[in-house]
């Protein structure tokens, strides 16, 4: 698959025989066990945990990077995501629309739940990404960077006007919020939108959730290839006349990065990147409230959504 990233053919080996790899071959087998307990017992938890509880196990690790990069080659070497391990991040995603879920995890099989039960939308936790899709009248899943963007789409009804389930990534998407769009996508039909700033950062939430993360490319279930960046795109701050702030030197610095990216080679995201370039503007979701709180369903939506 084109545009994604994907693990190389290279292998590595450690062993015990090695002195130098005793200690990382030390945390991937304690890793491996206390992924093995916690399915055992059916429990579950989190990066942060088990940083910690490495101590107690005499097992040292220098910081929580290099706890996560233990857990990713326990991924890499059993073909299976940390998720399905029960290891998950903090971070939570929330979502809203018609979709009506029933929870599988001990003690709430027979619990059923219609995601718009809650006017702040349900948190995508661990249960609800692996929950059974019951009912769906949704047609659509649209993506929203912005915690402020994503309560002004419920409040103006963006669920039933375009049938769409809503997906608050809060910055950059976590892996429980792709792998339930991937769900929707995968099971239910259902094309995924992404709604972001308009700016470097914004275009990257999108590749991520399209190509996947270099940290996660071992992992198929966090990719959607088709889904489709709708704005806010750098043509759009003309296009629809909006308010800007110029470049900063971070700002620069990652459009430079996304450049020279090989997933940003194709011409439409070459198109997106060189229109940032030549202009340095960037442009946030609200900006589209110059317009009235209303415009975003009103006018912009409808006319990316085509």
């Amino acid at each position: 698959m084109r545009g994604r990233f994907v693990l190389s053919g290279a292998r590595i080996k450690r062993t015990t025989s090695n002195v130098k790899h005793l200690r990382v071959f030390t945390q991937t087998v304690w890793m491996a066990y206390m992924a093995k307990r916690l399915i055992e017992e059916g429990k579950s938890t989190t990066l942060r945990d088990l940083y910690y509880m490495a101590e107690s196990y005499g097992v040292k690790f220098k910081d929580q990077q290099e706890s996560d990069s233990i857990i990713a080659d326990v991924e890499a070497l059993l073909g299976v995501s940390r998720e399905q391990l029960r290891i998950f991040p903090e971070e939570r995603a929330t979502i809203y629309g018609d979709l009506t879920i029933r929870y599988n995890v001990h003690g709430y099989e027979r619990t059923i739940l219609n995601l718009t039960a809650s006017p702040d939308g349900v948190a995508i936790g661990p249960a609800l990404a692996a929950a059974d899709f019951q009912d769906c009248g949704a047609e659509k899943v649209i993506m929203v960077e912005s915690g402020g963007m994503f309560t002004r789409l419920i409040e103006e009804k963006a669920h039933e006007k375009f049938k769409a389930v809503l997906i608050h990534t809060a910055g950059q998407a976590p892996r429980l919020a792709r792998h339930f769009a991937y769900r929707l996508k995968r099971e239910l039909g259902l094309p995924v939108y992404i709604f972001t700033d308009g700016d470097p950062w914004g275009a990257h939430i999108a590749m991520v959730i399209i190509s996947g993360s270099a940290n996660a490319a071992h992992v198929d279930s966090l990719v959607i290839p088709d889904a489709k960046w709708i704005g806010i795109l750098p043509t759009d701050i003309e296009d629809y006349r909006l308010p800007f702030e110029k470049f900063n030197e971070k700002d620069w610095k990652r459009l430079h990065d996304l450049m020279a990216d090989p997933r940003y080679q194709s011409p439409f995201w070459r198109n997106q990147l060189k229109k940032f370039e030549e202009e340095g503007k960037k442009s946030e979701q609200q900006a589209l409230s110059i317009y009235g709180l209303s415009y975003v369903t009103e006018k912009y939506l409808p006319e990316k959504l085509i």
